[in-house]
């Protein structure tokens, strides 16, 4: 599926393909919550990182997140995944991670194609969830308090929901 997105001043556009395209990943970390915001978390689609364009590249800023440290007295580490935003507006754009360079996770916030409804949703990293976020889940949908391990893609495969390339 073609998927075309913007920020909202309209300085960036772009566009790449996706086999990926259900908006069902509702992630609660602290990360995307606060980086992407909406309802306490973000949700990010699963696109080819090779198919992507983009207008007004030069607004488009990267954050890499201070991960917390895995144990006491231990240093914080920058997470190698780039948070793309416009630098004018604020608007989270897409995250690409080169220890996967050929997928690109487009926030579905930023995504301006009308998008497919999923049929289930998965909440993850619910440990990190803030309070005053409500937990509003269908009878299907998954929770996870960390990362699951389906991916993107093995859950678009599992509902049969994988689309061809345009």
């Amino acid at each position: 599926m073609h998927l075309s997105g913007s920020c909202h001043c309209g300085k960036v556009k772009f566009s790449l393909t996706s086999k990926h395209p259900y908006p069902f990943n509702l992630c609660y970390c602290s990360i995307c919550r606060k980086t992407a915001g909406g309802g306490g978390y973000a949700i990010n689609l699963g696109g080819d990182s090779d198919s992507l364009k983009v207008r007004g590249r030069g607004h488009v800023k990267v954050y890499r997140a201070l991960m917390p440290p895995e144990t006491p007295g231990a240093r914080a580490k920058r997470s190698p995944a780039e948070r793309h935003f416009c630098g004018e507006c604020g608007s989270a754009l897409w995250v690409w991670d080169p220890r996967w360079p050929e997928l690109i996770h487009p926030f579905a916030s930023a995504i301006d194609t009308e998008l497919p409804a999923a049929p289930e949703r998965t909440h993850l990293m619910l440990g990190s969830k803030a309070a005053w976020v409500p937990l509003l889940t269908g009878k299907k949908d998954r929770r996870f308090d960390e990362y699951p391990q389906e991916a993107i893609a093995e859950w678009h495969q599992r509902l049969g929901l994988e689309t061809p390339d345009d």
